[in-house]
């Protein structure tokens, strides 16, 4: 397939795969609503960073080996269910925020680094992943390529990620939404956390194959 051809077909591909819902949407929802444009930024920002370990894994034909290695996908599989759980029960527990009424939800702001990490870990950890590129790849992309044509591709597949669930962020973030979310934002975060929770039990009990 020419370069173009492969440039269009993936970000065809590509733009559906991270609009559909799952852990990477709820975590930018719930950072963006709860924690505002900063938090749903960064985590984005790691999201599309945690892309490259696939991107990486993929271009020098490792997607195959992955997908077909039953002990390699349970143990990425436990690994982010752990981590889907964990980050669902944190979630369910929030509080109210202490204090004034004109008081931002919820306590101190996240370091940037445990944010753009929150991200990348929620991301990296897909055991889905595998598939996904693995599929990706036989369709439009081959190791084949030059070593160039592999970057940019996979660079743009980053940026497909990241201008997604910025946009996502942006507009959950905007003044008009979280003034209707400031005095219940502990109920958002744990509605969502439930829903993160729900996903990683739901990994859990689900068969990798």
């Amino acid at each position: 397939m020419e370069f173009y051809q492969a440039f269009l077909t993936l970000t065809l591909v590509h733009l559906l795969g991270a609009a559909s819902p799952g852990p990477d949407f709820v975590m930018v929802s719930q950072q963006s609503l709860v924690h505002g444009r900063r938090a749903g930024l960064l985590v984005s920002l790691g999201i599309a960073l945690g892309l490259a370990v696939h991107i990486i894994y993929s271009s020098i034909g490792l997607a195959t080996v992955i997908s077909e290695s039953s002990m390699v996908l349970t143990v990425m599989k436990y690994l982010a269910a752990a981590y889907l759980i964990y980050l669902g029960w944190k979630g369910i527990r929030s509080k109210a925020a202490v204090g004034d009424d004109d008081q931002s939800v919820n306590v101190k702001p996240r370091s940037a680094s445990k944010l753009i990490s929150m991200g990348f870990v929620c991301n990296a950890l897909n055991p889905k992943a595998p598939l996904y590129f693995l599929s990706v790849f036989t369709l439009v992309l081959s190791p084949k390529m030059p070593v160039i044509e592999l970057f940019l591709l996979g660079v743009w597949m980053m940026f497909i990620q990241l201008v997604w669930f910025g946009s996502v962020a942006l507009v959950l973030s905007k003044p008009s939404v979280q003034a209707k979310f400031k005095r219940i934002g502990h109920w958002v975060d744990r509605v969502l956390g439930s829903v993160m929770l729900a996903f990683g039990l739901k990994l859990l009990f689900t068969s990798t194959k």
